[in-house]
C-alpha cells in the first residue's frame, strides 16, 4: 500500500520579498488572531505591514530567507530512507510555501493510497498542529481527496524525541568550562496566557517533555522558559530572556536547548544565537553554550518512524496516551 506522510510546519519567508506575505498568512489565521474575519483580515495585513521592517533585519541576519523549508525536506528523505519504498514524505507548510493544498494535490498525483499527517511540533497546540489540522481538512476537501488519514496529534514523551534532545544536550554540556556552574535552559516558543486558559493543552506538553529530559538526564539546575513574544498581552513564562538575566545574577553559565523547535529557523539561528547570546554576555552568564535542534539526528528520525508505524498498525494515532485536547486534535486514541 502506498502511504503518504504528511508533515506539517509552520514555514518560513524564503525571499525577502515573501516576508510580507508570510506575516500576513500568520496573523490572517483564527488561531492565532480569534476575531470575525471580518475584523482579523484588515488587521492581520496592518500588523503584517508594520513588522516588515523589523522583520527583514531580522531575516536578513540569516541570508534574508529562513532555512525552515531546506531543514524541512531534510527531515520528509530521512523519515522516507527510515520507512521504506512504500512511503513518500510530503510537507504542508501552514503560513508560506509549500501550503495544504500543494501537498494535497502532489498525493494525488503520486497515487497515495493511505495517509498519515504528523506535525513536526512535538507539543500540542490549537495554534500550531490544530490550526494545520484545520487548514488540511479544508484542502483534502476542496480537492476530493477521500482517503482513510490517521492524524498523529502530539508526541511530547515519545523516546526518540526525548533520547535525541538527551543526546545533543550532553554534547553540550561536553563543551562547558571547568569551574564554571551551569545551568540548563530549557526553552519553547511562548503563547498568550489566554490560550492556555482556555484549555490549549500546550503548556502542558512543554512541561512533560521538560520532566522526561530531566529524569534522562539525571542533571540538576534546570529550568523551562519561553521565548519569542510578542505583542502586549500576557504570555506565559517565565520568559526566557528574564532567566538568562537571572542566571547572570547567580553567577552561572546557561546551556539552552530549544525543546519546542525541531529545525533550526529564525527562533533559534537569530533569537537564541545572536540575541540571546548578546544579552549573556552583558548581564555577566559565565559562559552560553546552545544546544541544536533535533533536525535528522537518527534517534528523532527513529521516533518519528515508529510513530508513523505504530499508527498505521492501529495502536493509535497520538503516539501519546492521553494528549490533553478533549478531542479537539481529531486523533484516534488509543
Amino acid at each position: 500500500m502506498k502511504v503518504a506522510v504528511v508533515l506539517f510546519n509552520l514555514g518560513g519567508p524564503d525571499t525577502p520579498d515573501s516576508i510580507e506575505p508570510f506575516l500576513r498568512n500568520l496573523f490572517s489565521d483564527p488561531a492565532v488572531l480569534p476575531l470575525p474575519s471580518i475584523l482579523r483580515l484588515p488587521l492581520a495585513k496592518f500588523i503584517a505591514a508594520k513588522r516588515v521592517p523589523s522583520a527583514r533585519e531580522i531575516y536578513a541576519k540569516i541570508g534574508g530567507c529562513s532555512p525552515i523549508l531546506s531543514e524541512t525536506k531534510a527531515q520528509a528523505q530521512a523519515l522516507e530512507a527510515a520507512l521504506g519504498r512504500d512511503f513518500r514524505c510530503f510537507i504542508s507548510m501552514r503560513c508560506w510555501k509549500p501550503f495544504s493544498d500543494d501537498a494535497v494535490a502532489a498525493i494525488k498525483a503520486w497515487g497515495a493510497e493511505q495517509i498519515v499527517l504528523i506535525p513536526l511540533y512535538p507539543q500540542f497546540s490549537t495554534a500550531t498542529t490544530g490550526s494545520s489540522f484545520v487548514d488540511w481538512t479544508r484542502a483534502a476537501a476542496a480537492a476530493e481527496l477521500n482517503l482513510a488519514t490517521v492524524r498523529i496529534c502530539c508526541y511530547p514523551e515519545q523516546s526518540g524525541f526525548i533520547s535525541a534532545l538527551a543526546g545533543l544536550i550532553v554534547e553540550a554540556a561536553a563543551k562547558a568550562k571547568s569551574g564554571i556552574s551551569y545551568r540548563l535552559l530549557l526553552s519553547a516558543h511562548g503563547l498568550p496566557e489566554r490560550m492556555i486558559r482556555n484549555g490549549d493543552p500546550y503548556k502542558s506538553h512543554v512541561e512533560k517533555t521538560a520532566a522526561a529530559l530531566t529524569k534522562k538526564l539525571g542533571m540538576d539546575d534546570i529550568l523551562v522558559c519561553y521565548q519569542s513574544r510578542v505583542g502586549p498581552m500576557k504570555w506565559i513564562g517565565p520568559a526566557t530572556d528574564s532567566e538568562i538575566k537571572r542566571a547572570g545574577a547567580d553567577g552561572k553559565g546557561i546551556i539552552i536547548a530549544p525543546i519546542a523547535f525541531v529545525s533550526e529557523h529564525s527562533e533559534t539561528l537569530v533569537e537564541l544565537d545572536i540575541e540571546y547570546a548578546l544579552l549573556a554576555k552583558n548581564c555577566g552568564v559565565k559562559d552560553y553554550i546552545r544546544v541544536p535542534a533535533v533536525g535528522i539526528r537518527a534517534d528523532f528520525i527513529a521516533g518519528l518512524a515508529k510513530l508513523v508505524s505504530d499508527a498505521l498498525a492501529g495502536k493509535g494515532s497520538t503516539g501519546y496516551d492521553d494528549c490533553g485536547t478533549e478531542g479537539r486534535c481529531g486523533c484516534r486514541r488509543k
